[in-house]
């Protein structure tokens, strides 16, 4: 019972984040990049510190700014943030949303290198056939190339490494206070981008119930989550993760009227199978070592 809720937080959790990066997409139709950071970052961290306040946890603690991981994954998730937005607004959202199911595959190869886990060969070889997934979503070489899918590339990378390094964060941290870090630095990458950004256009009613609702989805979302690696095992909630594409790949097509192509489908459908070959594996390993 406690997985099968798991994995209904973990769904509603992928539905939520399609559903914001699709307001992003509309927004980004005639908001700068850097409006749409700064404005969405400064309505969510207000959200989760009123959270905050009411679960009676601070939303800020002070020696974390002496915290090199904390520092480390709070630029991570900036630039990770500022690229997969960018790339939202430039590319189709069935593309971007392909190529983030890529994400899991980045933590497995970088907890080899990185963390000097021990991952065995045909993990390996999910990742590799994976990243030809994403290979040929991009599709380099082709006339169909789009040269911004680079940027969410970048994104994908930046997300990686940044949940890479949450492996490493001590427990005592709140993820709320982690999260507030997050779209602090959301905010800061709104800032960073104004000098290069296009004049900033005047919020319309309609823009201001946009953000607001993209932040408090945002905030949904992450409560979703955070309740679904708590009720259930992580191993059998996590491929779940890649319900994300299903969803935005519906909005996608009925509410933006986007047409995939064959190689975005079949990248995307190579990255979700070896995403959940490489869940299995770790769970198959666990098992063994139980």
């Amino acid at each position: 019972m406690e997985n099968l809720r798991g994995i209904l937080f973990m769904t509603l959790a992928m539905a939520s984040f399609a559903l914001e990066d699709l307001i992003i997409k509309i927004l980004s139709k005639n908001m700068p990049v850097a409006q749409i950071l700064l404005s969405v970052g400064i309505v969510s961290v207000c959200l989760l510190i009123l959270v905050g306040k009411i679960q009676k946890i601070p939303p800020f603690r002070y020696q974390d700014l002496r915290n090199p991981i904390i520092l480390i994954r709070t630029l991570s998730d900036m630039l990770g943030a500022i690229f997969i937005v960018y790339a939202i607004s430039l590319i189709s959202l069935s593309t971007v949303s392909s190529i983030l199911q890529a994400i899991p595959l980045l933590v497995t190869a970088g907890s080899a290198i990185i963390l000097k886990e021990k991952v065995g060969w045909r993990r390996w070889s999910a990742v590799i056939v994976g990243f030809i997934g994403v290979i040929l979503i991009l599709k380099p070489g082709m006339d169909s190339f789009q040269s911004s899918t680079i940027i969410a590339f970048l994104g994908i990378f930046f997300l990686g490494l940044r949940d890479l390094i949450t492996r490493t964060i001590n427990k005592d941290i709140p993820s709320l206070t982690i999260s507030v870090y997050a779209f602090i630095a959301t905010t800061l990458g709104g800032i960073l981008l104004i000098p290069i950004s296009k004049p900033f256009i005047t919020f319309s009613l309609v823009h201001l119930q946009l953000i607001i609702l993209s932040a408090i989805i945002a905030c949904f979302s992450y409560f979703m989550l955070v309740l679904a690696t708590r009720k259930g095992d992580v191993s059998v909630i996590s491929p779940f993760r890649y319900t994300r594409l299903i969803f935005a790949l519906i909005l996608a097509v009925f509410i933006l009227e986007e047409n995939p192509d064959f190689f975005t489908i079949s990248g995307a459908i190579i990255i979700v199978l070896s995403g959940c070959y490489t869940f299995w594996r770790e769970y198959r390993l666990k098992n063994e070592i139980i």
